[in-house]
């Protein structure tokens, strides 16, 4: 919620944007929960106490005897889930879980849903918990007839979520304390449960009790296959929750490593818990349908209420236990809904960080360090979801809650086939991780998957099945859980394109504005690769290119630039266009940058967020801070010249001993900022030498930069494949998930020009060489088999030789290029380049390069230390004379 608060006489926002999108960095309070916390936080998730409460009947209802091991092999799904939340937490620790997860490793669209699933599911299992506190608040004080107000009931619900909404506002650290608390109560509770009843049944057994027997554990005696299907689905229900270790992993020491373990270390006590539990009731109770058995329909929904007096007693220490027995099911039900409240915030959070939903749920208390929007926003909606569904009537409310496990199903599927996807590039690597990041996520996923459909289009859709039905055009009578459970996944669907279209149109405009294919060019052989950001908080402006210069030269360009999403990508739209247009002006590479650092600089001052006129900006903001390395190669001399602007990094590999370096190019500020002139350097390459440009979003996945530079060394040393595999097997290994930011990677190998290719003069200043250079050139021509183009070639250099020696004087070279086009090269000492305009009819002159761009597909001048190039290009006629 946004609020002020006065301070020393101002007005202050008590909380401040997320800072970041990456994991860690949301500005959530780290390392605020430990190891104990950690399981804490998943097993009071679960509600144990709650869960059992309202699920051990179902269950026996369903399968009878075999209840015991229906619960326990609950499990093990469960496990093969935690096992897909541990690997993907290990790689990417964002309190966003499945959300983040799935967007990284579907897409936008798919990890909507998977968010939204997890919103779903919370916001609705809020409602249940919230009339469960409200009746047995007033059970434990003794008020039974207001247990039974739906009016009362209501109201006290509405006071403990906004109780709980506050505790989980004050603070990660104070919420943890509180759940440690409730979760010893309860847990000493269910022992002591479990212990008595047992007892009870060996030394002063109740009508009902039966002696434990082996054939309970044995799930082949469960009466039929839906039976077994139904138990196991009701199963699913009670360990649902542990993963809450992981929506507050962000404030957890060792973020990538304790939450996993946490949740896989819930799931074996709450196997072991339910175990017992589940046993210890049956052998006191039994499975019959009256009485305190836990087959009768009337405890269905609360068999440890109906057990407490039973096993404890009416009078003193047994009514004080009983007493105690009904405050454990509330301190479940309240600690299940304050971290049902903490992951739902976080959730939504992180969602807002990443642009999924508006900005302002990304909000973080500047004291208490937690989502402010987000957790209040989300117990403001638990609140109005409750009191709607209670208003219609309890039986909608109790099919929403059952409509519950779809929500789940689908997010721990969900999950599970993220996990394998998002890691599929390394399950090969050993086996330890073909089967904790593929075969046990992929299993844990699939049964989810089979789950989800078994439940709503045989268990829910039934008609018959739980307390409401509705009649669907061209459907039917069809369940109310599967109605209520279904239309509240498909709203998400129909959320989803109004979500996602930001990040769709910032992506393909970004498509869009990057190359389509690189061109063929006699220097270099190219290749590249394009990985954009998993969510629209992270498409931004990364581009490269491969531009043709005069000469048969290169231009090589990678660059990045700062901040996401739509007005980033047309940045990076305008500053491609700025530099290839500056790059065929044949520009040094320094007084490129210079010119390209002026055009963000008046970009910047144009939309607004410029400094003022004649004023340098000392601090980067979002519009600027632009990162560009740009280099030219001559396949003639094998000399590539480069500079940068920010921290860009290029690695060149020898060609003959492999051998990976990383040039230290001199430093340049980022684009817009000022600061340092740009300067260029120059290296000579050997022939087949490989060059890497790529931005620092290819390092993202590694332990800082240095290791990263190590990774991609041992991906480029020694490298004789083809291109397009050495990009391939770099961005495996060094991005073996998807990203939080764009990554770019232009790899090329150089080659220098066939001798067979040019021909080259060197003529003194004398009127008579202008006939020697008409004739050696027709000569060359002819050998290339290039008669066609012999009369206006010998025009073109006869006229530039002309003016160089009129107007310049001093040594002139002429050199005739046979590549995608005829290219011809005039040079001379001077540096002044010759202007084109249209002769008068009066005019003695002029009308020679007038004449020259009429004959020719492109020319231009560009400088070199000695002097100037005036160059022309010519197009080649088609082979064999088709057209």
């Amino acid at each position: 919620m946004q609020s002020s608060v006065r301070h020393f006489g101002g007005a202050e926002s008590v909380d401040r944007p997320a800072p970041g999108t990456a994991a860690g960095r949301k500005g959530l309070k780290n390392d605020a929960l430990g190891m104990f916390s950690s399981v804490a936080m998943g097993l009071a998730s679960t509600g144990p106490a709650y869960s059992l409460a309202a699920t051990l009947g179902i269950i026996v209802a369903g399968v009878g005897l075999q209840a015991p091991i229906v619960t326990m092999l609950a499990f093990i799904p469960m496990l093969f889930v935690a096992y897909a939340f541990r690997e993907l937490n290990a790689s990417n620790a964002d309190c966003g879980t499945t959300f983040t997860w799935a967007t990284r490793a579907f897409g936008p669209r798919t990890g909507w849903m998977g968010g939204w699933g997890l919103i779903v599911a919370n916001i609705i299992v809020m409602a249940n918990l919230a009339a469960i506190a409200a009746a047995y608040g007033f059970r434990l004080v003794g008020l039974d007839g207001l247990a039974e107000s739906r009016l009362w009931t209501t109201a006290a619900g509405v006071v403990w979520i906004a109780a709980l909404t506050v505790v989980c506002y004050v603070g990660i650290e104070f919420s943890a304390a509180v759940q440690r608390w409730l979760l010893c109560l309860e847990v000493g509770m269910l022992v002591l449960f479990a212990v008595a009843a047992l007892v009870r049944v060996y030394t002063d057994p109740p009508p009902t009790a039966i002696h434990v027997s082996a054939s309970w554990f044995n799930p082949f005696q469960v009466p039929s296959a839906t039976a077994l299907t139904s138990g196991v689905l009701a199963g699913v229900f009670i360990y649902w929750g542990w993963d809450t270790a992981f929506s507050v992993n962000e404030e957890t020491v060792d973020s990538r490593r304790i939450p996993g373990r946490a949740a896989v270390l819930s799931t074996v006590l709450l196997l072991v818990m339910y175990g017992l539990v589940s046993t210890s009731a049956q052998a006191f109770a039994g499975v019959g349908t009256s009485g305190i058995g836990l087959g009768n329909p009337h405890n269905a929904d609360d068999v440890l209420s109906a057990l407490g007096a039973a096993v404890f007693g009416n009078q003193g220490t047994g009514l004080l236990l009983s007493r105690l027995l009904i405050l454990m099911v509330l301190t479940s039900a309240l600690a299940s809904a304050e971290t049902t409240i903490l992951p739902l915030a976080r959730t939504v959070f992180s969602m807002a960080v990443h642009k999924a939903v508006p900005s302002r749920f990304a909000r973080v208390h500047r004291r208490f360090l937690t989502p402010t929007w987000g957790t209040v926003g989300m117990g403001a909606a638990s609140i109005t979801l409750f009191v709607l569904l209670a208003s219609f009537s309890q039986n909608i409310l109790a099919d929403s809650v059952e409509s519950v496990g779809l929500a789940i199903a689908f997010q721990y599927g969900l999950t599970g086939f993220a996990c394998v996807w998002y890691h599929r590039r390394v399950l090969t690597r050993s086996t330890k991780d073909l089967v904790f990041k593929g075969v046990l996520p992929g299993l844990g996923g699939l049964f989810m998957a089979l789950l989800f459909l078994y439940a709503t289009f045989v268990v829910y859709a039934d008609p018959r099945y739980g307390t409401t039905s509705v009649d669907l055009p061209l459907i039917g009578r069809t369940g109310g859980v599967t109605v209520l459970g279904l239309g509240a996944l498909l709203i998400g669907l129909l959320l989803m394109p109004v979500v996602t279209r930001g990040h769709g149109v910032a992506l393909k405009l970004q498509r869009g504005l990057l190359p389509r294919r690189l061109p063929s060019h006699a220097a270099v052989d190219s290749s590249s690769r394009y990985l954009p950001a998993d969510s629209g908080s992270g498409v931004g402006g990364d581009w490269y290119d491969v531009i043709p210069l005069s000469g048969t030269r290169v231009g090589l360009v990678v660059g990045d630039v700062l901040g996401h999403g739509l007005r980033a990508a047309a940045t990076m739209g305008r500053l491609r266009t700025g530099v290839r247009v500056l790059a065929r002006l044949d520009l040094a590479p320094d007084e490129l940058l210079f010119r390209l650092d002026d055009l963000v600089d008046q970009t910047a001052d144009e939309s607004g967020s410029g400094h003022p006129p004649g004023h340098r900006r000392q601090h980067a903001d979002a519009a600027l801070g632009v990162s560009c390395l740009y280099a030219v190669y001559d396949p003639f001399s094998g000399r590539c010249s480069m500079a940068r602007a920010g921290e860009s990094v290029l690695a060149v590999v020898q060609p003959h001993t492999g051998v990976v370096e990383h040039l230290e190019l001199p430093p340049g500020p980022p684009l817009g900022l000022g600061g340092v002139p740009y300067q260029s350097t120059d290296v000579e390459l050997a022939p087949g030498s490989l060059l890497a440009l790529f931005t620092g979003g290819l390092l993202q996945a590694a332990d800082g930069p240095d290791a990263g530079l190590a990774q991609l060394s041992g991906v480029l040393a020694g490298a004789s494949e083809s291109l397009e595999s050495l990009c391939d097997r770099a961005v495996t290994t060094l991005l073996p998930g998807a990203v939080d930011v764009d990554a770019t990677l232009l790899v090329v190998r150089t080659r220098r020009l066939d001798r067979n290719q040019f021909a080259e003069w060197a003529l003194l200043p004398d009127p008579a060489a202008v006939g020697t250079i008409r004739t050696a050139v027709s000569k060359q021509l002819g050998d290339w088999g290039l008669d066609d183009l012999a009369f206006t070639t010998e025009l073109i250099v006869s006229e530039l030789v002309t003016n160089a020696i009129r107007y310049v004087g001093g040594p002139i070279q002429v050199r005739v290029i046979r590549d995608r086009t005829l290219t011809c090269e005039v040079s001379d000492t001077g540096h002044t380049s010759p202007n084109l305009r249209h002769a008068a009819s009066d005019d003695e002159g002029g009308r020679g390069l007038f004449i020259i761009a009429q004959m020719t597909h492109h020319w231009g001048t560009r400088y070199t230390p000695s002097g100037k190039t005036i160059w022309t290009e010519q197009d080649l006629p088609p082979p064999n004379g088709r057209p």
